[in-house]
């Protein structure tokens, strides 16, 4: 404790925090940030990856010798960066990439500027606060370009969110006269955030999957920091935006690029090497810590999908009692440049100072549990700063938190059905030592418990089932006993109706489901109703701009499948479309009657059109004339019927509806590329089953054999039974 110097439990407060905070603030320190946020900013300050109940947090847990912060604390006094005396090495131009490389000189001025700002925070010895300024001055009255190779847009990203923790904390102390903030905010919007955006719009003039994670995430990184420091929502609500739906590798849906059973999120980087996966944990982490600072919870976004990609990728960097690293899934990743059938073992073992972060908001903070994440703490901590750029470190002093009551509910249960078995995975709850699961067949139960002492993986996979509907909760059993039941989740084994629009109307700009799930789908642009084939009804499409919008997200918990429809194609150019699912171009899921040669398409795909998986057609779809066209997923085989004829296959189709994510763009005759033509012809009797039917199961649904099965998605019949359940109907 010598050590920590004249140690002062007196803060510098956060200005204008949208919550009381617990850290008290002198009347001088409360008026400068004041008059730097203004009476009416959106942003709590300091508020990027340290709040002022963060830094009261260290200051009591150091004074007290509690453990981890007090080795934290040690590992910060010990750094050769955090000391006095040493002078700021500006530079006017930071050059990385090419020739005349310098940047590391800049990084390590960051590095100084930021922990002598931590030491000034914990012990409250203002010479740290002013060596602290002096880097951030001279950085700031000195520095007019930022230049390079590709790599510019890496410095702008990485250094961009480092330089703005840095200036955040300092922002309240008294002794940064406004000009010199003003100025050091200038900097940042002009020689970072530019950067950071030409990146995201542009990505240096390439595909937008050319390049990894890595590069979207820094540049969001700095975005959201810059956004905060500067008091410009503009630009933090731009990368947040980005982060959740953006088009690049860095925004969430993209770097988790697939989830395993267990919740085990595939990182995009993972098929490329581990030194990179493990830094793109690091900079989405501190994305996601700035956001939660100021009320915006991408931890938890997408049913925690950040921990999944967290603990796929600390897991796989882990080695087992026996000494060999841990076994994760691969699904094979293709981008423009690459096709990359198995996982990446290079720098394997790859140990980064970035996981107390991850770790304590979701165990410590969200009572969730991160077993690997844990793990990597324990061999890694404490947490210093590593020494390389890439990321500010030090946190076992600044993130570790103390442990939640154990005894918490698992949570994120979701059950997904495919030929006959339903795979169910959940988050487990921290200080849990197993888990149970239990199933109902009626809702709400009651329940009986089928699986009992599940530890890891938090997956359990009921097989041999009879065709039915089916319900399920986990619970956790603790030091206390069995927790409360998780959520409820609902599978489905066997085939059952999904949506039905028969499409045999007259008038109205609604077609009807008359599956009874309520499905109904909405005429866009005016789409006619016309006589159809054999005495019924069709629904006309122009060509030019109509088309049928289904719900939100119609199919989000859809596994196996089966879309069938009587189709009347009027020919034209390729690539209109018979459906197409989806959220863009990113995401989507179609059918074309005419693709490129000629034939039907269909496809599926996560990653653009580079990471398309389809079924390409053997025979070529007739125009003028109805013509049947049914498309079965079943497990990872995808089939094509033509009037009730298998026309193409593929057994190598992984990504289900339920993995294209939130879909607003649920078409019938349009595509989800602006320059493809709209469906020209007409449509009929359109449904959609949860299950794949087998051959003669498409023949009864194309001959009218099959119905609705009833209404609700209740239990109807798989394999042999299909015809003949359903012609009894």
């Amino acid at each position: 404790m010598a050590a920590l110097g004249p140690l002062s439990l007196t803060a510098c407060g956060g200005g204008a925090d949208r919550a009381a905070s617990p850290e008290r603030t002198s009347a001088s320190e409360a008026k400068q940030s004041a008059a730097i946020a203004g009476a009416t900013s959106r942003f709590v300050h300091p508020g990027l990856l340290h709040t002022a109940a963060d830094f009261e947090r260290m200051r009591i847990k150091v004074a007290q010798g509690a453990e981890p912060w007090a080795s934290g604390w040690r590992a910060l006094l010990a750094s050769g960066r955090s000391q006095l005396g040493v002078m700021p090495s500006p530079l006017q131009t930071v050059i990385r990439g090419g020739d005349g490389e310098n940047f590391r000189q800049m990084y390590t001025d960051i590095a100084r500027a930021y922990q002598l700002a931590l030491r000034w925070k914990v012990s409250g010895d203002k010479a740290y606060a002013d060596q602290a300024l002096a880097f951030l001055n001279a950085w700031s009255s000195t520095m007019t370009t930022l230049t390079g190779n590709g790599d510019r847009f890496l410095a702008a990203g990485i250094y961009g969110y480092q330089w703005a923790n840095a200036a955040e904390i300092m922002r309240t102390y008294s002794g940064w006269a406004a000009p010199d903030l003003a100025r050091f905010q200038t900097m940042m919007l002009t020689l970072f955030y530019p950067l950071n955006h030409e990146f995201l719009a542009t990505h240096n003039g390439s595909h937008v999957t050319h390049h990894w994670a890595n590069w979207d995430l820094c540049s969001l990184a700095s975005m959201l920091a810059i956004g905060v420091l500067c008091e410009r929502a503009d630009i933090y609500d731009e990368a947040m935006v980005y982060y959740k739906a953006g088009p690049g590798n860095g925004a969430s849906s993209q770097a988790v690029y697939y989830l395993h059973p267990g919740h085990l999120g595939q990182w995009q980087e993972s098929a490329r090497d581990q030194g990179h996966s493990t830094l793109g944990i690091g900079l989405a982490g501190v994305f996601c810590e700035m956001a939660w600072n100021q009320g915006d919870d991408m931890y938890g976004y997408d049913n925690n999908r950040f921990l999944a990609g967290a603990e796929y990728v600390a897991k796989s960097n882990l080695k087992d009692a026996a000494g060999a690293f841990y076994n994760v899934p691969f699904a094979t990743y293709r981008n423009l440049r690459n096709d990359v059938p198995v996982f990446a073992s290079g720098g394997q073992g790859h140990r980064r100072p970035v996981w107390e972060l991850v770790h304590h908001h979701y165990v410590n903070r969200k009572g969730l549990a991160a077993p690997y994440c844990a793990l990597q703490t324990q061999q890694i901590g404490p947490e210093g700063d590593a020494g390389n750029g890439d990321q500010l470190g030090f946190g076992t002093l600044t993130f570790s938190r103390d442990p939640v009551k154990p005894g918490a509910a698992p949570s994120g249960l979701n059950a997904i059905g495919s030929g006959g078995q339903i795979v169910l995975s959940w988050w487990g709850s921290a200080g849990a030592a197993s888990y149970t699961v239990k199933r109902a067949s009626v809702r709400g139960g009651p329940y009986t418990t089928i699986q009992s002492g599940i530890i890891d993986l938090l997956s359990y996979t009921d097989s041999d089932l009879a065709t039915g509907v089916y319900y399920y909760v986990v619970a956790a059993q603790g030091p206390a006993g069995e927790s409360a039941a998780s959520g409820e989740a609902t599978g489905y084994a066997g085939v059952h109706p999904h949506t039905r629009l028969s499409l045999n109307q007259t008038t109205g700009t609604t077609a009807t489901d008359s599956s009874g799930n309520g499905r109904n789908a909405s005429l866009v642009n005016g789409p006619a109703w016309v006589a159809g084939r054999n005495g019924a009804r069709a629904l006309a499409f122009d060509g030019v701009d109509d088309y049928l919008s289904l719900p939100q997200d119609a199919l989000a918990d859809l596994s196996d499948f089966t879309i069938g429809a009587w189709v009347y194609w009027n020919g034209g150019r390729n690539w209109a479309r018979i459906f197409d699912f989806g959220s863009g171009s990113m995401h989507y899921m179609m059918l074309s009657p005419c693709g490129a040669d000629g034939l039907p398409r269909f496809a599926v795909t996560t990653n653009h059109g580079v990471g398309e998986q389809a079924v390409a057609g053997t025979v070529a779809l007739p125009a003028g004339q109805w013509v049947h066209v049914a498309l079965t997923l079943a497990g990872s085989t995808g089939t094509l019927y033509v009037n009730g004829a298998a026309a193409g296959s593929n057994p190598d189709i992984r990504h289900a509806p339920f993995r294209l994510g939130s879909t607003g763009r649920n078409w019938i005759g349009r595509s989800q590329y602006a320059g493809d033509p709209y469906f020209h012809g007409q449509i009929a009797d359109f449904c959609i089953y949860r299950g794949a039917l087998d051959a003669s199961g498409v023949a009864a649904l194309m001959h009218g054999q099959l119905g609705n099965a009833g209404a609700g998605e209740p239990q109807s019949a798989t394999g042999a039974q299909q015809v003949s359940t359903y012609c009894a109907r």
